[in-house]
């Protein structure tokens, strides 16, 4: 674990992993410190934000090594997300692939997703386990436009678009579940360390046309 200042009003902890940066995120909300504001986690770091008038960050860097280990109750939700594989690029990342339609879909459909960390828009996971053989790089153009809903791909990350917005991951499908919504009292449909699955809707349009091996 390593601490480093970030600004006079939070610390950046550099974890090394995932897991380590999800364990510090639940061991600081469980310790519920005084003067600490937020707790953000990223995918080896972790963000906290602080009131200087009643936390001193030289104290709290000195104490996280050894804050007691906390459950993370997120690791316990598993969201269902139905998909409708209908997406742009599907025909374009079967072909970058080596893959049939129906095998892409079978591939994303089948993994269990851990949420990493939100970023990029309110409500926008990214989600880990994607298969290695749809790990492909951004688009090289960027759409001004992507809808909310947009079941994506880029690098080793899924996600799902929560709300219209440029975009320049590879789209496979589209889900109707909403994933940010400021009426909830947690507007995010997904947090980190929750997992994700998506389940296909089959459609006449989108019934695989061929095996879905290789």
């Amino acid at each position: 674990m390593r601490v480093l200042a970030a600004g006079d009003a939070a610390l950046l902890v550099e974890t090394g992993d995932l897991p380590a940066a999800h364990r510090l995120h639940a061991a600081l909300r469980a310790a519920d410190i005084p003067g600490v504001l937020d707790v953000v986690p990223g995918e080896a770091t972790v963000l906290v934000s602080v009131d200087p008038a009643r936390c001193d960050l030289g104290r709290l860097a000195a104490r996280l090594p050894s804050l007691p280990p906390a459950g993370y109750g997120s690791q316990d939700v598993t969201v269902e997300i139905p998909v409708v594989y209908d997406g742009e690029d599907l025909d374009e990342v079967a072909e970058l692939t080596g893959l049939t339609r129906a095998a892409v879909v079978a591939r994303h459909s089948a993994c269990t997703y851990v949420v990493a960390y939100l970023g990029f828009a309110p409500g926008f996971a990214y989600l880990t386990g994607l298969d290695p053989l749809l790990h492909l790089p951004r688009r090289p153009t960027p759409r001004t436009a992507v809808a909310a809903g947009s079941v994506a791909i880029a690098g080793p990350y899924t996600s799902v678009y929560p709300s219209r917005s440029p975009g320049g991951w590879h789209l496979l499908g589209h889900t109707d579940t909403p994933l940010w919504n400021t009426h909830r009292t947690q507007p995010s449909l997904l947090t980190p360390g929750m997992r994700v699955v998506f389940s296909p809707i089959l459609t006449p349009e989108t019934c695989p046309g061929g095996p879905a091996g290789a």
